[in-house]
């Protein structure tokens, strides 16, 4: 196995103690595919409002987040946050259409694919839809988990065969922070080299979930179109983190309080 490298850092805007890379679409991929050629192992969080949240009450967490190789705006907010700070270039960096950017350039140039998450049959319907959309695509292997932590067991299991299949890129499809948190634990020891957490993206390039017009992403609304479709799980993530966040960020471009990127 190729010996773990160094996270690489871009410049990063700080939102609320968050180091998000002052990156858009084209210089991601850019850093990605770079990165696939060195081997260089690492992971990569896609993060919006939801996890600069979660990241105030949990410091291991904050630090899952800082360590990455990239921590993508996935929200307009973080854009917005950046671009205040002086980041003239960034943009949103949307996990979907990341995912989308990555298939595309991978495909003739011989990277795998590896897809972990999902509930029963998503990992298998998206690699499906990912080689048919995507001529030459190579997903070399689909895990689905359980909802709850592997056992010993399968951890060994799911390690066996990522060792057998060696992919280049390993796509987990769980939620935030489960998502980072996995990756977190798993990115030196499994045999891939890049790790990246693009959550709702396997249920929206796999068909099952619809996604948020663009007029509605580009304005920062896609949280509106989201809660309307799952209101019952998404309530209290966006009626309870929405305003905290607002509130947070005027005290820190204030200067009422300050966040340290650790």
């Amino acid at each position: 196995m190729q010996r773990p490298e160094k996270q690489v850092k871009s410049d990063r805007a700080n939102v609320l103690g968050v180091g998000i890379s002052a990156i858009n679409l084209d210089t991601a991929v850019a850093a990605v595919a770079a990165a696939l050629e060195r081997k260089a192992k690492g992971y990569v969080c896609v993060t919006g409002v939801h996890g600069v949240s979660e990241a105030q009450e949990d410091p291991a967490f904050r630090a899952i987040l800082n360590r990455a190789f990239l921590t993508t705006p996935d929200g307009m907010p973080t854009v917005w946050m950046g671009r205040w700070q002086g980041f003239r270039e960034m943009r949103r960096v949307y996990g979907p259409d990341l995912m989308l950017r990555v298939c595309d350039f991978t495909r003739t140039r011989g990277f795998t694919h590896f897809l972990y998450g999902g509930a029963p049959g998503v990992a298998e319907a998206l690699k499906e839809r990912l080689e048919q959309r995507f001529p030459g695509l190579k997903v070399v292997g689909t895990y689905t988990p359980p909802f709850r932590p592997l056992t010993a067991g399968e951890e060994q299991g799911l390690a066996d065969q990522v060792s057998r299949l060696k992919p280049d890129i390993f796509w987990v499809g769980l939620s935030t922070p489960k998502q980072e948190r996995f990756m977190a634990q798993y990115w030196q020891t499994l045999d891939a080299t890049l790790f990246f957490g693009v959550g709702a993206a396997f249920d929206f390039h796999a068909g099952r979930m619809r996604q948020a017009p663009l007029w509605m992403q580009r304005n920062g609304l896609e949280w509106l179109f989201r809660l309307g479709c799952d209101p019952r799980r998404l309530w209290k993530r966006y009626l309870k983190n929405n305003p905290l966040f607002v509130f947070r960020v005027a005290c820190q471009l204030a200067g009422i309080r300050s966040y340290r990127i650790e």
